[in-house]
Order: structure tokens, then sequence, then C-alpha cells
């Protein structure tokens, strides 16, 4: 099978709507370049791999959508729900309450190496509270949820009769066609002055200018799709796969008949962070990176950039998307 043409995305045109489920579109599959050696270690090798075709969501799933399932289910998610202190070996008693971690910039420079200094636990920070008790959904329900735990997102995937996406179906699906492009839409940042997508503007985490019309979320189709008329694969929210964390991919085969097929990444036992010691959380992949990647910090605004985001934790610019496999493409 031939690699995809690196020049030539699909007409997004051409996009095909199916019963797979209401606003999912067609992925055809394929084999690609999967990771960067230009950027991040975790990135690296570049490595080929081939996905079957599926179907994924044309956005993140938005409060609309995750409205209408806590009200159809009752899911109560983990951002809710206080902690459980024997999963946290040392956690002082006055920091045992339900949260969510919530961006909060400074008003002054700080050590980039202090992620500390812009993330605080907020208290009663969850999806319909996304920025404190204080505050609400009003006017977003066209935005993406936030505040999700895996647990969450992997609840309401299956209630929707869908699955989260591989890590290489994700990068697969955001690079649209794009064969080793850098971004989903070419090697230019912002061709032409175009904002492509949400990210921060500015001397990240202090100044965000806004410049691409927003400081937090933004709707789910505000910036263009991709080749596959897929929206915000990147910038605006991270988004969960299901695939466990690995600290680099896997080199090449070396054969090319051994090119791997729907790899599911790597062992829940490696995934563990080894900075924390005394709590063991294990780790999924995230991708996309949000609308707080900055050119200053975290410049993972690109289809290949990955991170680690451990299963309990939800935050202020994290969400997700489903997809479903084994649907075909017969109109």
């Amino acid at each position: 099978m031939k690699l995809a043409d690196a020049k030539s995305p699909p007409d997004s045109g051409q996009s095909v709507q199916h019963p797979a489920g209401e606003g999912m579109l067609y992925v055809p599959g394929g084999t690609f370049r999967m990771g960067s050696d230009r950027h991040y270690p975790e990135e690296a090798p570049v490595h080929r791999v081939t996905v079957d075709a599926f179907w994924m969501d044309c956005h993140p799933v938005t409060n609309r959508q995750f409205k209408a399932f806590a009200k159809t289910t009752g899911h109560v998610t983990v951002a809710e729900i206080p902690p459980d202190p024997k999963d946290y070996p040392g956690i002082l008693p006055h920091m045992v309450y339900a949260g969510s971690l919530m961006f909060s910039p400074p008003a002054y420079p700080v050590d980039l190496r202090d992620f500390s200094q812009w993330w605080t636990f907020a208290k009663g920070a969850d999806w319909r509270h996304p920025y404190g008790p204080g505050s609400d959904i009003r006017g977003l329900d066209d935005h993406p949820v936030v505040h999700v735990a895996f647990s969450d997102a992997l609840a309401y995937a299956r209630w929707a009769g869908k699955d989260l996406p591989t890590e290489a179906e994700w990068e697969f699906a955001a690079r649209g066609g794009l064969d080793g492009a850098e971004f989903a839409w070419g090697d230019e940042f912002a061709p032409g002055g175009r904002h492509m997508a949400n990210t921060w503007q500015g001397e990240f985490p202090r100044q965000n200018t806004g410049d691409d019309g927003y400081e937090r979320t933004s709707p789910v189709t505000a910036f263009p799709p991709n080749g596959y008329g897929l929206h915000d694969l990147i910038g605006n929210v991270w988004e969960w796969t299901s695939d466990w964390y690995s600290p680099r991919h896997e080199a090449d085969a070396a054969k090319a008949c051994c090119i791997p097929e729907n790899p599911r990444g790597g062992r829940e036992a490696d995934s563990y962070d080894p900075r924390t010691i005394n709590v063991k959380i294990p780790r999924k992949v995230i991708k996309g990176g949000s609308h707080l990647c900055a050119p200053n910090y975290c410049r993972r605004y690109r289809p290949a950039a990955r991170h680690a985001e451990p299963i309990d934790t939800s935050t202020s610019h994290l969400g997700f998307r489903c997809i479903r496999r084994g649907v075909s493409n017969a109109s």
C-alpha cells in the first residue's frame, strides 16, 4: 500500500455522512508515517503504521451533547466526586474535595518549568462549571465539553454506541491525507496570516492577545476543517485516546511486510509516571494540543504531538471525540 499523498488532501467537499452516526465522517484508512523526529522526544521515531477505515465525530463532543448524555444516564463525572484518600497516599484532609484542574493565568513572569504557576485544582470546577463554581455553560453549547476524565469520555462513547480512537487512528484522521506535513493543513502554521486553529498568541502563560478571536475555548466549527472534513483536531482542547502512554514510539519494522496494523499503544504497566512513586495512576495518550499551546511553550498543535495524562485527571483544556469501526462506506 502506498503512503498517502502529502500534497493532495481529499476534497473536504466530498465528505460523506452515514448512519454510522449523525455528525460522523468517513476516514478511509491507509498507511502513513506516524510521529515526528523534529520536535519533542516522545514523538519519535517516525514509523509507518496502517489503520483500517473508520468513522469519526466531525468535531469534539460538545457541552450540548454531553448534557444530553448526563441527563439521560445520570452520569456523574470524576470531577464531581471527592477523591478517595487511599488512592492518594499523603493527601492532606483539607484537600479532599471534588474539583478539577483549571488554568489560572499569572499576572507576572513565571518559570515555565513550574506548571503549578498557572494550574490550580479548583474546588467545584466541573463540566457544568468550567471556570469554577461561579461559572456555567450558558452560551457554550457548541463549545467542547471539558473537565472530563478518561472514564467519563469512555462512558459517553459506550452510551453513544461508539468508542474512543487509538492514538494511530486519531493521528491518521488529524493529518487529513497530508502524510508527513507539519500541521493538519500543511507546513505553514498560519498560511496567508490566517489562523487555522484555536491556539495561544502572545507570551504564555500571562499574555494572550487573542488574535485568533478566542482566549479560551471556541465553538467546535469556528476554524476550517481538515482534508477529511474534521474540525478541531488541532487546538481548542486536547483529546483523549484509548492508548496507554509510552515515552517513545517503536521504530519501523525491519521488513515492509511487517508494518503494524491497527496498533493499540503500550502497556498499562509502562504508563506510570516515574516521578510519582507513591501515587500509581496509569496514563493515557492525549492528542492535538489546545488553546493553551503557544510558540514559547508546548508547541504541540500538530498531528504528531502527544502527551501523557493520568486517567483520573480532568482539566479545563481537555475533551474528546468518538469513532465507530466496522461500518462500511456504502450509502
